[in-house]
């Protein structure tokens, strides 16, 4: 996946050509048992009368038009098949932040969707709205253990579920066999730790700059690289609560320097800014040999990439790390009774273990529950792409995303301070201890 711009990201980069893992010889994580395919909502829902028809407003953050589209369309329409009295209107809203723009104008407007898919980071801006349904009681807990407990982090808020993982990534290493195999590498050993990928990139940086060893994006998604690197290192820099941020920590200035150094001083990444749309042409045509990206634009680079590439767990630190990302499911508060339970219906049909397992195939992004990867659809997906376990392998060592009360406050100044040092117009200990003070001030109301 993260973050992905993760604005649009998950799904739109995926979709149009541009979307977050890491992988090396790192153990599998285990299959536990998940829930059964048809898991009911929670006993405690009173069934209304369901032969009422029901039309569901499902927004979609996607461009109109774009493959995603057509899988939605898809989806809405076998759902459909099943349930005759209930339909489903997709409604396709541009990248994540236009989405959740329309979102918002919706619920101010007292006319909310139905459901929506948003990121996964809006949990607190959306709480902090009242708008969306409290979802423990629509499902049993058997339902929710299902799902990777990476997943579940950005979906509570205490004990409270608010939302359901669906187009879920982590950040991945991408990396070119061939060149590797070209600069004297074993094209089948990833770089494990931080030493070997200065060392590698080194190898992979051509003289002349036409071709460098690494490229990690510097813009949109910044913060969700710099979060990687400060996991590596043995921190996170949020609180489970969403309400404090751990911005300048000793592990987070360690991680910033890292990220800084490649390419100002250790001249193994282009210096400045490096779009996060275009990180992955960069990959697919050769002008970068590794690349940090999400695990929503595998099947993207499956598909384009005209050379031999591994997908490997992002190189450790202290030890192996990275956040989650990507979109949940989110049921909206003000609307009728019937239609709660029938969003209710179609988020149960939609994480189904063969459509979870389908959806990660056809997008790149991560199966959300451990019962997909049991599926024979899945199973035989990676023993002939491999690459595809990388991810879902790296959740035992992911953390949750950076998601804050005023999370589109504090996301922006983290991101500024970021490329400030980035581009060198400030040290990373100053831009770390200005993000942590701008976000100490707009995140003091919520500590009361």
């Amino acid at each position: 996946m993260k973050k992905a711009l993760v604005s649009l990201l998950m799904v739109t980069l995926v979709a149009s050509a541009t979307a977050c893992a890491k992988g090396e010889s790192s153990p599998t994580t285990k299959s536990a048992a998940a829930p059964a395919a048809s898991t009911e909502a929670a006993a405690s829902t009173k069934p209304t009368d369901s032969t009422k028809p029901v039309e569901l407003q499902f927004y979609f953050p996607v461009a109109v038009g774009g493959p995603i589209t057509k899988l939605i369309d898809q989806l809405a329409d076998d759902f459909h098949k099943e349930n005759p009295n209930i339909t489903v209107k997709p409604v396709y809203g541009g990248s994540y932040q236009d989405t959740m723009t329309k979102v918002t104008t919706a619920v101010q407007g007292n006319n909310s969707p139905d459901l929506a898919v948003l990121l996964s980071t809006d949990l607190y801006s959306l709480i902090s709205m009242k708008a969306i349904e409290d979802l423990t009681p629509r499902f049993s807990k058997e339902y929710f253990s299902g799902f990777y407990a990476a997943f579940m982090g950005n979906t509570k808020s205490g004990d409270t579920v608010w939302s359901v993982p669906f187009q879920r990534s982590t950040i991945v290493l991408y990396y070119n066999k061939d060149l590797f195999k070209k600069a004297g590498l074993d094209p089948e050993k990833a770089p494990a730790n931080w030493t070997e990928l200065k060392e590698y990139a080194a190898k992979l940086t051509t003289s002349d700059k036409s071709q460098w060893g690494l490229e990690i994006p510097s813009t949109g998604y910044q913060y969700w690289m710099t979060q990687a690197l400060s996991l590596q290192t043995g921190t996170n820099i949020v609180s489970k609560d969403g309400k404090q941020v751990y911005f300048n920590k000793p592990e987070v200035l360690e991680a910033l320097q890292f990220y800084t150094d490649l390419g100002r001083k250790d001249k193994v990444m282009p210096e400045g800014t490096l779009e996060w749309a275009t990180v992955p042409s960069d990959f697919i045509s050769g002008k970068t040999a590794m690349m940090f990206h999400t695990t929503g634009n595998l099947t993207k680079v499956k598909t384009d990439a005209k050379f031999n590439f591994g997908v490997a767990f992002l190189p450790a630190n202290k030890k192996y790390g990275s956040p989650t990302g990507g979109g949940n499911l989110y049921v909206f508060k003000n609307i009728p009774e019937d239609h709660k339970q029938a969003s209710v219906k179609f988020i149960q049909f939609l994480t189904q273990p063969d459509r979870v397992a389908q959806w990660s195939i056809d997008t790149g992004y991560v199966g959300t529950t451990m019962a997909a990867y049991d599926t024979d659809k899945l199973k035989n997906y990676i023993k002939d792409f491999p690459q595809a376990a990388i991810a879902r392998d790296q959740l035992q060592y992911a953390d949750s995303e950076l998601s804050t009360y005023q999370n589109g406050q504090v996301t922006k100044l983290f991101n500024d301070n970021i490329q400030a040092a980035l581009l060198g117009t400030m040290t990373p200990k100053e831009a770390l201890d200005k993000s942590q003070q701008q976000a100490d001030d707009i995140l003091k109301s919520f500590q009361k």
